[in-house]
């Protein structure tokens, strides 16, 4: 993958009988592609994405659709997130057969209830990663996932199988100290979120992990920063103190689809019963758009 980059999930669409609409995935990973630049691409591996409603056969159609959309574009990581090691590997064997370069991998929370701890964790990741050839980008995101100490974070970037960490914290003491500890010390790539990006990239770390559209202006603050026009990089870094933010009250996934919409790429709804943006909330958000560089040339 290109460094600094950008390791970005496309948006799930649904039609009004809730299947993946197949034509507007195929215009968000164009999208995600060609937009905003994705050094790689995540397939079914995110909360934002909402895999999570999908049968299993649907899961796995909904991968394959998305790599048959990439199109040797660019590299992609199939999401086998799954509480059994077992499920997972049969994803990893899968995403093996369809030919990704990668797989995503959330640091689960115990299926009983509660953290696991750091040895729970490690044979967790060492059973997948024994049983494929895959890179596996750690996935950490607490709440949906464990939150697992700097400690024990350092120790899962440490395992063979595992070349690239997903950061989603704001803790900037917390990714200041893994970035030197797993990045810069050449353990794995390390990648943040969108309100950590400019910062992650001065640090040294590898890039961010975030959705669309919010990926797009992230392509911008990228090539701002390689081009070394720092004034430039922190002015379009800033777009992102009020987006998401503002409207996160919604969740990631409405937010993320009702500015696709905004600016004319329409990613449907969130899934049932979960509401969409709408009235004056959605107004102020494509206000706030319209003043950003997300807006220019749409």
């Amino acid at each position: 993958m290109k460094r600094p980059g950008l390791i970005i999930p496309p948006l799930t669409p649904f039609g009004a009988d809730l299947k993946v609409d197949r034509e507007a995935l195929r215009r968000g990973v164009d999208y995600v592609v060609q937009d905003c630049g994705a050094a790689m691409v995540v397939a079914a591996g995110v909360e934002a994405q909402e895999y999570h409603y999908l049968t299993m056969e649907e899961r796995l159609d909904l991968i394959r659709m998305t790599v048959d959309f990439v199109d040797g574009r660019c590299p992609v990581a199939v999401g086998v997130s799954h509480p059994s090691y077992r499920v997972a590997v049969e994803l990893a064997h899968f995403a093996e057969e369809l030919g990704a370069q990668a797989v995503q991998l959330l640091a689960p929370l115990r299926p009983f209830g509660g953290e696991p701890t750091q040895a729970e964790l490690i044979a967790y990741f060492e059973s997948v990663a024994r049983e494929t050839h895959l890179p596996i980008v750690l996935y950490l995101n607490p709440g949906p996932g464990a939150d697992p100490s700097p400690a024990t974070t350092l120790e899962l970037a440490k395992l063979d199988g595992v070349k690239y960490v997903k950061e989603s914290s704001r803790n900037l003491l917390r990714v200041a100290q893994l970035i030197q500890q797993i990045d810069v010390a050449g353990h794995a790539e390390y990648y943040t979120t969108m309100q950590m990006l400019l910062i992650t990239l001065q640090l040294g770390g590898s890039g961010v992990t975030l959705p669309p559209p919010a990926a797009r202006l992230a392509r911008l603050v990228v090539e701002a920063f390689v081009a070394g026009d720092m004034q430039e990089a922190a002015r379009l870094q800033a777009q992102f103190s009020l987006f998401p933010a503002q409207w996160m009250g919604y969740g990631l996934a409405p937010v993320m689809k009702a500015a696709m919409r905004v600016l004319g790429i329409d990613a449907g709804d969130p899934y049932p019963p979960y509401r969409a943006i709408g009235g004056e909330a959605l107004a102020d958000l494509e206000r706030y758009l319209r003043t950003t560089d997300l807006a220019k040339g749409r």
